[in-house]
């Protein structure tokens, strides 16, 4: 849309700081009202008077190392149409986050990081960046799938009641699993079928970036996305821990997978989803340890770093965005 030029330098200037002031008041209206939140960080703050403070710096590090490895995968997806820096992309990853944080399902994720994109090239990049979403949810469905079955044997044990409900869920799932992969793999045949789709040609723009998609592009994705998963693991592994939950790392992993999978099939806000998570982790965890505050702790404590951190640094880094850049007029 067509704006002049007083409006034009008006939200360049003062779009940043506004919104800076909006999700940081969202941030911080949600976080105090999440459940253990004051436990949880005294048990964060005692851990640096103790060798468990290694625990907590590992964790740290790493959530770093995990929006650092969703930077590559967006720089890789959207290379094609916008070739970017990787410290551009980091930054945009977690401008990303400070958006998706007050939205459902993450869908702010795209909002904050096109910001860092010029104008012209921000619609072209939805359907690149959705490609890098797909591959972290097929991670997600997959690794899911392998943690049921892991852990078939306790969990009909603990809840006999859901042993037709099981069979149903694993079955679904494993042919639900199939099918994206072979969709994943075929995203190009995507553009043809919009192309049959849409009349009116002038939106297959946004689209045909998809053609560029090739199968080692396409595992190159998939594989970062693998990699942060075992980042997200690992963290876990770590904070329960710190908070004490003494469960073979092996059974941690496969417990979070069905946790992760269990996120990925119920709409929520990530601000919320804590409480969800929560109580998902106390059934299954629950099934291995008697110590249900150190699992929920752990459910608080790996969403407050893994979102919380990364979102007040993404907000602190849109203040300084402009909206409109040199290479067009439009939004």
């Amino acid at each position: 849309m067509q704006l002049n030029k007083s409006i034009k330098i008006f939200i360049n200037y003062f779009f940043g700081p506004i919104l800076f002031a909006w999700l940081a008041f969202s941030i911080y209206n949600n976080i105090k009202h999440q459940p253990q939140l004051a436990v949880s960080w005294q048990q964060i703050q005692d851990s640096f008077h103790s060798a468990k403070f290694f625990l907590l710096l590992a964790t740290l590090l790493l959530v770093f190392v995990n929006w650092a490895i969703e930077a590559l995968k967006w720089r890789a997806s959207v290379a094609m149409i916008q070739p970017i820096g990787f410290w551009q992309a980091f930054k945009a990853v977690l401008s990303g986050v400070t958006f998706s944080v007050t939205m459902p399902n993450r869908v702010g994720e795209y909002l904050g990081r096109v910001l860092y994109l010029p104008e012209g090239s921000r619609l072209k990049t939805i359907s690149v960046t959705l490609v890098g979403s797909f591959a972290q949810l097929l991670t997600t469905l997959f690794a899911g799938v392998i943690g049921l079955v892991v852990l078939k044997k306790t969990l009909l044990y603990t809840y006999p009641n859901l042993v037709i409900w099981y069979q149903i869920a694993l079955y679904s799932l494993t042919a639900i699993v199939l099918v994206l992969i072979l969709i994943y793999f075929n995203v190009s045949a995507t553009v043809g079928i919009f192309n049959k789709w849409i009349r009116n040609q002038k939106y297959l723009f946004l689209v045909e970036a998809l053609n560029s998609f090739h199968s080692r592009l396409l595992m190159k994705i998939l594989l970062l996305s693998i990699l942060r998963y075992f980042v997200f693991i690992v963290q876990y592994i770590l904070v329960f821990y710190l908070f004490e939950v003494n469960v073979s790392a092996f059974i941690i992993g496969w417990v979070m997978s069905v946790v992760f999978l269990a996120m990925a099939i119920v709409p929520s806000i990530a601000l919320v989803e804590i409480g969800v998570r929560g109580e998902i982790s106390l059934k299954l965890m629950g099934m291995y340890s008697a110590n249900s505050l150190g699992i929920g702790l752990t459910s608080i404590s790996v969403w407050l770093v893994n979102l919380v951190i990364p979102a007040i640094i993404g907000s602190l880094l849109l203040m300084n965005i402009k909206v409109f850049t040199r290479k067009g007029n439009t939004i």
